[in-house]
């Protein structure tokens, strides 16, 4: 409930911000060149923001301590196989982090290949072998590899762009109305309810888009991780996954999208996953050569 009632105030809060910029320049709601620009402003602002920040959020936001100087031969061994799988994948080396959590997960994150995380947890390092442990990282990497980070960023700015462009086209025709001498007008209180409510609905729209995309990146990842440590690995990881409880630190997280495991569900529920079914990643994985 917290979440909707977030979601909302945030969408009234650019709603509000977005009409005052538009009265103080002048450009009016039917001017559809000058409404795309601005929702285009606002629609790339906020993913763009949060991908050049999306590595310090996510070492705060869940404790991580990246790796400096290895304390430990676990430590050790995470630095060195992510900077193996790196230098195989032809990428610079990314920063290394593990943060203390009984979830089984990881993820990975940065504003560019040059600038990445890789994050694991404590609960997979504990209760993975290494094998499968080796393989998890590798679809970490191979996200990086991909620049799945990039493209969801700027897949979320052209959804974000269109549900405020198309909520608010829609709500000028609704709420323009004529008089008897034939002359328009515009009643600011329907405008404002119809571009929020649409608003709502496109962006629930928009966000089973971003989630099919998002599930689909899993796929790539996990051939990424075949090819670099071997496809038994990423099955046999993909299977003690699916023996372990739900993950629930990331969720509702940026970086859910961006860790090996995901909530579970089938069904209509599985359109707003952001990981497919740990059956379908093993059958996808089994078709492999």
């Amino acid at each position: 409930m917290m979440r909707i009632l977030l979601f909302l105030a945030t969408n009234m809060a650019v709603l509000l911000v977005f009409n005052i910029i538009l009265s103080l320049t002048g450009i009016q709601s039917r001017d559809a060149s000058g409404l795309m620009l601005f929702a285009a402003l606002f629609g790339f602002a906020g993913s763009i923001i949060s991908l050049f920040m999306s590595k310090t959020m996510a070492i705060r936001s869940v404790g991580a301590e990246v790796i400096q100087q290895p304390r430990n031969e676990t430590e050790r061994w995470l630095l060195d196989t992510v900077y193996s799988q790196a230098d195989r994948a032809g990428l610079p080396r990314p920063e290394v982090a593990i943060y203390h959590s009984a979830d089984v997960n990881a993820f990975a994150t940065g504003a560019s290949k040059n600038n990445s995380l890789v994050a694991v947890s404590t609960g997979l390092l504990n209760k993975m072998t290494r094998g499968e442990a080796e393989a998890v990282l590798a679809h970490e990497v191979s996200h990086i590899k991909n620049g799945d980070m990039v493209t969801m960023a700027l897949l979320q700015g052209v959804l974000n762009t269109f549900v405020i462009f198309l909520s608010r086209i829609i709500a000028n025709v609704v709420a323009n109305s004529r008089n008897q001498d034939n002359e328009s007008s515009n009643n600011s209180g329907i405008y404002f309810l119809v571009s929020m409510v649409l608003e709502v609905v496109f962006g629930f729209l928009a966000s089973m888009i971003a989630m099919w995309f998002s599930r689909q990146r899993e796929f790539r990842a996990d051939a990424g991780s075949a090819n670099l440590v071997g496809k038994q690995k990423m099955i046999d990881a993909l299977k003690r996954l699916q023996n372990l409880h739900e993950p629930e630190e990331l969720e509702g997280s940026t970086l859910a999208a961006f860790a090996i495991n995901g909530k579970r569900g089938g069904g209509l529920k599985e359109l707003f996953l952001s990981h497919p079914p740990l059956e379908k990643r093993i059958e996808a994985l089994q078709q492999l050569p």
